[in-house]
């Protein structure tokens, strides 16, 4: 299988990159590929172009950015997104990967009546931290909400099969390695069910 590994994080050192690096060794551990993408780092430009868009003055005409991303990707079993949850919704830049990559003649094509997806038979794994305490992220509802309109919204779009969400909340500068350290090890465990039968229903999990 090959992974891409879809990082959205500004600072280079944070805890989303270690959680990123730890679930790409685990996926290399299980003998599968990695396709390592981290979107700040790459300088990736988030912002969705007229001409992407099809409309009134013909196809989308995509820039060669996104031409060589898609055939990257083209070949990807499992896209694992690693992101902060900032403003209950994902980093703009993500978002922005999103919009222009998994947009029209990738993630799905013009069908009769609406759209036809083009990505099934491919996983969603998600890793998210936030601030915010575990007991607002339940009380608000703000994790179900962005699973619902970002996680699922996109599955049901490109045809992804929603796997696994799992999320550390109460995040702070100073977090103890130890606590880190069993954040990891819950990464590598929810890396696991790639060596495994894929027929498992959704998860949601919250990080300890």
């Amino acid at each position: 299988m090959k992974h891409a590994v879809i990082l959205a994080h500004p600072s280079a050192d944070s805890l989303n990159g270690a959680i990123a690096k730890a679930y790409a060794d685990a996926v290399r551990d299980l003998g599968h590929e990695v396709v390592w993408r981290d979107l700040y780092r790459m300088r990736w430009d988030p912002v969705l172009k007229a001409a992407e868009i099809p409309g009134r003055h013909g196809p989308a005409r995509f820039h060669k950015d996104v031409v060589a991303e898609r055939a990257r990707l083209a070949d990807v079993d499992v896209f694992a997104f690693i992101y902060p949850i900032w403003f209950n919704a994902p980093p703009a830049m993500l978002k922005g990967y999103v919009d222009r990559v998994f947009g029209i003649g990738f993630g799905f094509e013009p069908a009769f009546g609406g759209v036809e997806p083009r990505l099934r038979g491919k996983d969603l794994i998600s890793f998210t931290t936030s601030g915010a305490p575990e007991f607002w992220l339940q009380e608000t509802g703000a994790l179900e909400d962005l699973m619902r309109n970002f996680d699922r919204y996109l599955g049901q779009a490109v045809g992804l099969r929603v796997t696994d969400h799992l999320h550390f909340g109460g995040i702070v500068e100073g977090i103890r390695p130890d606590v880190v350290e069993e954040m990891l090890s819950q990464v590598r465990q929810a890396t696991a069910r790639f060596g495994q039968p894929s027929d498992q229903p959704e998860t949601t999990r919250q990080g300890s």
